[in-house]
């Protein structure tokens, strides 16, 4: 019963009227200053504000706190026993709020990203991240479904687009710049592939998107205006990665798309048949950060760290313009 009873009586006593947090640290910092001044520079607020405050506090209790002066302020009894007991409270909050911003801080940040982004452009950019940002941790979820990508469980996201996701603020990663690729042996093998018209006839390797709108190497050749009857596919994959990964092989020769290759054209694993030619389209890959969730500072920061990385990105040059693309 007497626990019963203690439950009923934590339960008024909650429901009792408490004055704001801000005029009790106007007051903590005035009372630990000894005036206003000291006050304001503590809290980075003006003297008037600061002034407010204290006395609104006062008011909330119907009691005086300090006894001011000219230029300064002094404690009544009552404003020294109310710092005293306000003071523990008041540091224990602050204990609790430390603790819980470095539980939010060493929280994952969950990115998710298709398979072609997480696998090629991603996953080789994280040891170095990691080395500069052992404080942050990253849960990376690789998948084609935009559902999955878009959950409510995921912090940021990359995705193939428009740009215009509603609920979503959306910063261009890169453009889509596509062009042939394949292994220096296998082009050196199959020179004629540097010619355009007999791509249709060499080993292709195709990817089956459940996006319609992906580029396959039939709208690539009709884009770029060769015409053929059928195409010599030599592999079809479910997923862009491994048709990359079949490429650098020397298996055939697959859709490269710009910025998710550029490492593996760096190092010589893959060159481009047919030299700077391609096919640019009015999509590219989208930074999207949920504008209904709470931000916290882990996301913050990976969010900046993958715009630095785009940042860096090549530019492919438009032959129509002679300009830099995305």
């Amino acid at each position: 019963m007497k626990q019963y009873r203690g439950s009923r009586s934590n339960a008024r006593d909650r429901a009792k009227p408490l004055p704001p947090l801000d005029y009790l640290l106007a007051f903590e910092a005035a009372a630990e200053q000894m005036g206003f001044a000291g006050a304001s520079k503590v809290l980075n607020l003006s003297e008037t504000a600061i002034s407010r405050k204290v006395r609104l506090l006062e008011l909330h209790f119907g009691l005086t706190f300090f006894e001011r002066g000219h230029r300064s302020v002094t404690l009544t009894q009552y404003g020294r026993e109310f710092l005293t007991r306000i003071q523990p409270a008041l540091e224990a909050l602050r204990a609790a709020a430390d603790d819980t911003l470095k539980t939010g801080q060493n929280r994952p940040v969950v990115l998710a990203a298709t398979n072609s982004v997480a696998a090629l452009w991603l996953t080789p950019r994280l040891r170095k991240f990691r080395e500069a940002n052992r404080h942050l941790n990253i849960m990376l979820v690789a998948s084609d479904d935009d559902e999955e990508c878009l959950a409510e469980t995921v912090d940021l996201t990359i995705l193939r687009g428009d740009g215009d996701w509603p609920g979503y603020d959306a910063q261009l990663v890169f453009g889509e710049t596509i062009f042939p690729v394949c292994s220096p042996d296998f082009l050196a093998a199959n020179p004629d592939i540097s010619d355009a018209e007999a791509l249709p006839n060499a080993q292709l390797i195709e990817v089956a998107s459940s996006h319609t709108e992906w580029m396959n190497w039939r709208t690539w050749l009709t884009q770029i205006g060769v015409s053929f009857r059928r195409l010599e596919r030599t592999m079809l994959f479910n997923t862009y990665p491994p048709s990359i990964h079949a490429a650098v092989d020397g298996v055939g020769v697959a859709l490269g798309w710009g910025h998710l290759v550029d490492q593996l054209l760096d190092a010589g694993k893959l060159v481009r048949p047919l030299g700077g030619r391609h096919v640019r389209t009015q999509h590219g890959y989208y930074l999207l950060t949920p504008r209904n969730r709470p931000a916290f500072p882990g996301r913050q920061e990976v969010a900046e760290w993958l715009m630095s990385v785009s940042a860096e990105r090549t530019r492919y040059l438009d032959k129509k313009s002679q300009t830099r693309i995305e």
